[in-house]
């Protein structure tokens, strides 16, 4: 019987990774990993503020929209001034309001039931977090602000730093800050909304963005001449036909 002994040197090698390569793989697997990760995060991070960016943007423009609406549907008598009157102030508690003959496109027009002549207030008013949002109450004419409006205004937008409204004076021929003649519609109202960055309500240094909207009055206060019968036969007087001019014969040549 043959013996064999089989010593450390005639075994056959063994391949294997040092503890160090193990190491360094695994180092190289978390920064991958770590990388991978920090990628998502920030792209998680982008959408999220396109969105909320695209989403301000769109609140923005339905809100100045909603005030241009209402502004160029304005309605004014001069027999009913009380009713009628158009009255701004700009400052902190910047609001302005006025009677107009509304669509029923117009936001919330399906709760009055076809009286579609309102008055609207836009107005600032004390949000969540300490922000500030653009609000507008609506009520019938010759009718007082139901339970609902003043407690449930409509939000227009949130996170509005400020309001100003500028209005043309035809006899300075500039922009008044203030408009005194409350029984008159001014030509021209420009309408200025300051919105914060909703990224950065928290800083103490905020950006923000002005939209500024210039809108013509198509309308006018109507006279007390136009509303009162005037003397019959008064060539022009309210409820009379206006006068026919005779066309003039040309003789034949």
């Amino acid at each position: 019987t043959e013996i064999y002994t089989l010593s450390l040197h005639d075994a056959l090698p063994i391949s294997a990774f040092t503890l160090i390569e193990i190491m360094m793989a695994m180092a190289i697997l978390g920064l991958v990993l770590i990388a991978i990760y920090a990628t998502w995060t920030l792209i998680l991070k982008s959408s999220k503020i396109g969105l909320a960016a695209a989403a301000q943007v769109q609140r923005e423009r339905m809100a100045i929209r909603v005030i241009e609406d209402a502004l160029t549907a304005t309605r004014s008598f001069a027999t009913d001034p009380q009713s009628y009157g158009f009255y701004a102030e700009n400052g902190d508690d910047a609001l302005i309001s006025f009677v107009a003959r509304l669509p029923e496109s117009f936001p919330r027009s399906g709760k009055f039931h076809g009286l579609d002549v309102r008055r609207v207030t836009f107005t600032l008013v004390s949000g969540p977090d300490a922000t500030r949002e653009l609000v507008v109450r609506q009520n019938p004419i010759l009718m007082d602000l139901d339970e609902d409006e003043k407690r449930y205004p409509l939000v227009l937008a949130k996170g509005v730093s400020g309001m100003e409204f500028g209005f043309w004076d035809t006899r300075l021929n500039d922009w008044v800050d203030e408009w005194k003649q409350t029984n008159q519609l001014p030509k021209l109202v420009k309408v200025t909304v300051q919105f914060q960055n909703p990224s950065q309500r928290q800083r103490y240094s905020q950006t923000r963005e002005e939209v500024t909207r210039i809108v013509a009055l198509p309308s006018i206060t109507v006279p007390v001449t136009w509303q009162m019968p005037g003397p019959p036969g008064r060539p022009g007087a309210p409820g009379t036909p206006p006068p026919v001019t005779p066309t003039p014969i040309v003789p034949a040549p």
